[in-house]
């Protein structure tokens, strides 16, 4: 067992031209490798990552205080304390945090940390693939990026 409190674990801070969402890596602190959990922080009008969804990865949303919205294939779902939501590893797991309320939204997003991976952006139509590593993992990865949908190639090419 190893244990750490969240007070000690620094935060990261993600500023993509948006207000910028903060982010600390429970289980990388804990040198956790099967599960992925992580603590954000969304301040009044800020996003989390683009729309997505996992291929081989579950994930969960657990609402610690706050609230805003979860944007869903069937569009914005109100998100509150003590909400619990779960993304299947498919089309019907995509989402995105957004905080449209006054006060920070704080929750917990955990997922299984199954590798390889692809995730999908479909409103930029694209995908990221993820080999040695899932997302979330900070091992080396032999394969990753990221790739248009539309760039299809022939298998013989």
């Amino acid at each position: 067992m190893e244990k750490r409190n969240e007070a000690d674990i620094e935060w990261s801070e993600y500023d993509h031209e948006e207000p910028a969402f903060r982010r600390k890596e429970l289980s990388n602190a804990v040198d956790a490798s099967a599960l992925g959990c992580s603590l954000y922080e969304l301040p009044p009008g800020a996003r989390s990552w683009p729309y997505h969804y996992h291929t081989a990865n579950e994930e969960a949303l657990y609402v610690l205080a706050g609230d805003g919205r979860l944007k869903t294939e069937d569009g914005l779902e109100p998100l509150t304390a003590g909400d619990y939501v779960t993304l299947p590893a498919d089309e019907r797991g995509g989402h995105r945090v957004v905080n449209d309320g006054a006060d920070p939204l704080r929750y917990l997003a955990i997922s299984t940390m199954n590798e390889p991976d692809v995730t999908v952006y479909p409103e930029s139509d694209k995908f990221g693939v993820f080999v040695g590593s899932p997302p979330g993992g900070r091992d080396e990865r032999p394969l990753e990026g990221y790739y248009r949908i539309d760039d299809e190639t022939d298998y013989w090419e």
